[in-house]
């Protein structure tokens, strides 16, 4: 199962966004999207989500345009955790963990296997806990936790998130990039926009660095994370290497001079 763009354009305001994106996500896998501020990560993942109709070429779920799926069926294949995703209303854990079943209801109340989705959402993210505690009194990364726990209760065959680690601690932080790999090792497909170049190299099988708006290279880590494509993309001196573990983790030099 794969998440496709072929040819894919896009424009903010008569600017070029993304221009002749080619790119193949497949599920079972971590699919990281990288690149320098402006590069077009967020806009590619609203594309892929449904959000942005391309301009130009096609953005496609097992070979359905996204942009011509019924919003409904859509939203029961594809999760979405928006950058910045924030809750303003003092409603419990568990009720913003139910909204994530919407696109499944079929009348007033939950069903059986609403509560059995939202349940094993719930667990699946260590968050009930604090499930009759209010969204607003919960810390930063227990509120991430919670929210993709609502992306999880939906059932989504993919899941894709914007920037889901901002503002969140170290600590925090590892433990959302340790649920996204558990459900990509469960078998749903995952794509992730991030900023960390460290954490990719931990943690992504596929990675999609965007450059000015275009594919630069896509492919493992060995392929995409290389002195040449980090210097030219980044403007930074750094290369692999392998820890005393036996993991492959990233050394930053510096900028690069040359």
């Amino acid at each position: 199962m794969t998440l496709t763009v072929r040819n894919l354009g896009f424009s903010h305001v008569q600017r070029p966004t993304l221009i002749g994106v080619d790119a193949t996500f497949e599920a079972g896998k971590l699919n990281v999207i990288l690149g320098p501020n402006g590069a077009g990560k967020s806009t590619l993942l609203a594309c892929l989500a449904g959000l942005l109709k391309p301009d130009s070429g096609t953005a496609s779920l097992h070979d359905a345009d996204i942009t011509r799926m019924a919003p409904t069926a859509r939203a029961r294949q594809i999760g979405l955790l928006p950058q910045g995703a924030e809750t303003h209303w003092a409603i419990t854990s568990l009720a913003l963990v139910a909204l994530g079943r919407i696109p499944h209801m079929r009348g007033a109340g939950t069903s059986k296997d609403d509560r059995r989705a939202i349940k094993m959402a719930m667990s699946a993210t260590a968050t009930e806990g604090f499930a009759h505690r209010p969204v607003t009194q919960l810390s930063g990364g227990e509120r991430a936790r919670v929210l993709l726990a609502r992306v999880l209760a939906g059932e989504p065959s993919w899941i894709l998130a914007d920037e889901p680690l901002a503002n969140l601690d170290p600590g925090f932080q590892l433990d959302i990039l340790n649920l996204l790999r558990r459900q990509a090792e469960a078998g749903k497909g995952v794509v992730a926009v991030l900023h960390d170049l460290h954490h990719a190299v931990r943690f992504a099988d596929h990675l999609v660095l965007l450059h000015e708006g275009r594919l630069f290279v896509q492919g493992s880590v060995d392929d995409v994370i290389t002195p040449a494509n980090l210097a030219h993309v980044y403007g930074i001196d750094a290369n692999l290497f392998q820890d005393e573990e036996g993991s492959v983790q990233l050394f930053i030099k510096g900028k690069d001079r040359s």
